[in-house]
């Protein structure tokens, strides 16, 4: 059938396609000239929000400056914690005075206690913590980076553990000696125990190890980048392995690097992304361990974000000795807030706001705080 043959022939030239378009979160676009200009604009959902219409790729290929801006509910959750601990413990803290290398910190880490905790709470993460068993900072760093699709494709995950736990001896590739000094890639791996788990040393093997020019490095990292998109990644494939096989690299280890940088082209993460991310990872682990009532109202109040709904956040609140009060016409605000607590804990009682309750809207609920006064004795008060 003609109709049939036509289909398919349209069908195969849609494979590969994006899915559907998406809406990056937030961020800017540089132009000589009006933008309205140079690019097509469209209107967002959100009212005053506009989007260009083209993709990162297209914009990149004509050499516009493009800015993402990354939104994290979780910066949110700490800035209301630490207006809280000023609020009701008389305790300044910024990002930079938390104090370092705390232990009931990573003891709580260790045993997988992280719910509502920024990036270590999904099960995977949870899965990955008590084998990995995070002490310093830079643990969170490789906490962060390891549970991707790079270092799990490459198959990296396990050799890091088994050399971290002591198992299996901290070994360095090497090329051939004709090729190279043998501590070529120490440097590189030196911190990650041999063993290449950030978007940056594996593009440094390629540099050093493969002997990629500038230029097909470049390349390289841009088909990192756009790998789902434009399936160009595959151009290197044999390029990268054959270079290290040709430098005398065991051929695993080859093949390891060019499934990892496939793998980074779905997702995977620069060691500095990682840095950053832990230290919110640390922050809010430090808070969950120390002030549980204060952590659980910042992040009911940051909501929706993370993987945990409401109920669950509060339950884990309470098994950390946090009492959860339900919402109350004459003593809840819109958002969670702080009471004194009936025992000697030391932690407040977290009372539940009207934000908790669907159906409510905000200026509603304020409108009846303003005309509570002392308190309603009745439903029909």
């Amino acid at each position: 059938s003609p109709l049939i043959r036509r289909a398919i022939l349209l069908t195969r030239q849609l494979i590969g396609f994006p899915r559907h378009l998406s809406q990056h979160v937030g961020g800017f676009v540089l132009t000589q000239g009006p933008l309205t200009e140079t690019v097509p604009i469209g209107n967002a959902a959100m009212d005053k929000r506009t989007f260009i219409e083209w993709d990162k790729d297209d914009i990149n290929a004509l050499g516009i400056m493009k800015v993402d801006v990354l939104a994290l509910g979780m910066l949110t959750c700490i800035r209301k914690a630490f207006d809280m601990l000023e609020s009701h413990k008389g305790t300044h803290h910024t990002l930079a005075s938390i104090p370092p290398d705390d232990t009931p910190t990573y003891d709580m880490l260790c045993r997988a206690d992280s719910i509502g905790v920024f990036q270590v709470e999904s099960r995977a993460q949870m899965a990955m913590l008590p084998r990995l068993r995070p002490r310093v900072f830079y643990d969170l760093v490789i906490e962060v980076a390891i549970v991707r699709p790079g270092p799990i494709q490459g198959n990296m995950v396990h050799p890091y553990l088994r050399r971290r736990n002591g198992t299996e001896p901290v070994r360095f590739p090497s090329p051939a000696p004709e090729h190279g000094p043998p501590d070529e890639l120490e440097r590189i791996l030196e911190r990650t125990k041999g063993v290449p788990l950030f978007q940056e040393q594996a593009m440094q093997i390629a540099i050093d190890a493969a002997k990629f020019t500038p230029d097909e490095a470049n390349g390289l990292r841009r088909a990192m980048a756009t790998f789902r998109h434009l399936g160009t990644i595959h151009n290197y494939e044999e390029m990268l392995v054959s270079r290290l096989i040709g430098r005398g690299y065991d051929p695993v280890f080859a093949r390891s690097c060019y499934e990892q940088i496939k793998g980074f082209g779905e997702y995977g993460f620069p060691e500095s992304h990682a840095a950053s991310f832990a230290l919110l990872v640390y922050v809010s682990s430090w808070l969950k361990c120390h002030h549980p009532d204060i952590f659980c109202a910042a992040i009911l109040n940051s909501q929706p974000m993370g993987f945990y709904a409401p109920a669950q956040l509060a339950r884990d609140a309470q098994e950390h000795g946090v009492e959860i009060r339900p919402v109350d016409v004459n003593h809840s605000d819109w958002d969670n807030t702080l009471e004194p607590a009936d025992d000697d804990s030391g932690l407040f009682a977290v009372r539940l706001g009207f934000r908790q309750v669907d159906g409510l809207k905000q200026a509603d609920m304020e409108q009846l705080m303003v005309h509570r006064a002392g308190g309603y004795d009745s439903p029909d008060a």
